[in-house]
């Protein structure tokens, strides 16, 4: 599949169902999810991936959605948007469910392939974040860190931001990986929706 493949791909995805408990979700195809702290600009970084302005619906509310929201990308493949988490004014009660759902997505859910941790590149790997990518890098699963909100920052910070969050997660290898975002500019677009697109694409061996 080439580029334009992949843009055709990303401005073709649809939202398909919302769930709320791990047995609710297809166990066939292949899924990407996508975390993100509450703010980080998720819902905004699902939008520009699929050049859509209303796609993943933004909210002021932080731990507003407590739901799994799932699109369809191209045959038989998923975007799954989990609830936004650091969200102060949950109850507990709230937060240990999220907390459940979420770590037993990573590590039950098998027909997911990689996940896509969003974060402020002003703020990036807070604990909650690094708890994020602990969860998916325990499952077997590779992660893609995008730090996002980078135009907020000169060049040379975000440079420096990079290079501290590649330092911090060097211990994962080639599992983890971080680049710069902006979900406002478009930075980087291209090449992060093709290394999705790969994770969501199966391999060749598979389709034999």
């Amino acid at each position: 599949m080439t580029d334009t493949d992949y843009t055709a791909q990303w401005r073709a995805v649809a939202f398909d169902t919302s769930v709320g408990r791990l047995d609710q979700l297809p166990d066939s195809g292949r899924e990407v999810a996508f975390a993100g702290r509450s703010n980080a600009g998720k819902s905004s970084t699902l939008n520009r991936l699929c050049s859509q302005k209303s796609l993943a619906r933004t909210s002021r509310t932080p731990g507003r959605t407590q739901l799994i929201n799932l699109f369809s990308w191209g045959e038989n493949a998923r975007l799954a948007d989990l609830p936004g988490y650091g969200f102060a004014k949950a109850p507990e009660a709230v937060r240990r469910q999220w907390a459940g759902l979420v770590q037993g997505y990573f590590e039950r859910h098998k027909a997911l392939v990689g996940v896509v941790v969003i974060m402020d590149a002003r703020r990036p790997l807070t604990p909650l974040d690094q708890q994020m990518v602990e969860w998916a890098a325990a499952g077997g699963l590779p992660v893609l860190c995008l730090l996002n909100k980078a135009d907020k920052l000169s060049r040379g910070a975000a440079g420096n931001a990079l290079q501290q969050a590649r330092k911090e997660l060097k211990s994962y290898g080639n599992q983890v990986t971080a680049e710069l975002f902006s979900a406002q500019s478009g930075l980087n677009l291209d090449s992060v929706r093709a290394q999705i697109a790969r994770w969501l694409i199966p391999p060749p061996e598979a389709t034999e």
